[in-house]
């Protein structure tokens, strides 16, 4: 069984754009912003053996304010710059009850059957409720990057609160090593 690290998208791997004290996915591969020193960061996971697996909500599709095609292109344009292993997405919104979106555990539990990932060896970062509420779902531990939006709280806390991609690694590779 394999080991993974599940990262959110917005907030984690790239910049979020904030308004009003709430997070915003940029609209186009050229606004994309890569958070710095994530390609370090995730290269230290790499070596330590795990695999990474990007997991993101993306409802603005299904809500017609955002082309599938053009979070494609901000897919792509992550999978060349980082060293992710694969890229789970969820275009549903609240409404369309999929097993997918977050904070159902639906795409972890397809990444898990898809590459022999051992849940409860595996860790999520993010940056929402959404992402710790999937993890705990999934059976996974959780690491919040703690941006401080204006929004609702996970439903338990997260194993580990940071304030970095590079502060959650640490803390990964931390608990690594001590099992």
């Amino acid at each position: 069984m394999n080991r993974a690290v599940f990262l959110d998208r917005d907030g984690v791997l790239n910049q979020t754009i904030l308004k009003d004290g709430k997070p915003y996915p940029p609209q186009t591969a050229s606004e994309v912003r890569i958070v710095e020193g994530a390609a370090q960061a995730l290269s230290q996971l790499k070596k330590a053996g795990f695999l990474l697996i990007c997991v993101t909500n993306q409802p603005d599709v299904a809500r017609g304010q955002q082309s599938k095609a053009n979070v494609e292109r901000i897919h792509a344009a992550l999978l060349q710059t980082l060293p992710l292993d694969a890229l789970y997405c969820c275009c549903h919104d609240d409404g369309d009850e999929c097993e997918c979106r977050k904070p159902k555990p639906g795409m972890l539990l397809a990444a898990a059957r898809d590459y022999s990932i051992d849940l409860a060896e595996s860790f999520l970062v993010g940056d929402r409720w959404r992402d710790i509420d999937a993890s705990r779902n999934a059976g996974c531990r959780s690491v919040l990057i703690d941006h401080h939006y204006q929004e609702k709280a996970p439903a338990a806390p997260p194993d580990a609160r940071v304030a970095s991609l590079q502060e959650a690694v640490d803390w990964i590779l931390g608990q690594a090593r001590s099992r």
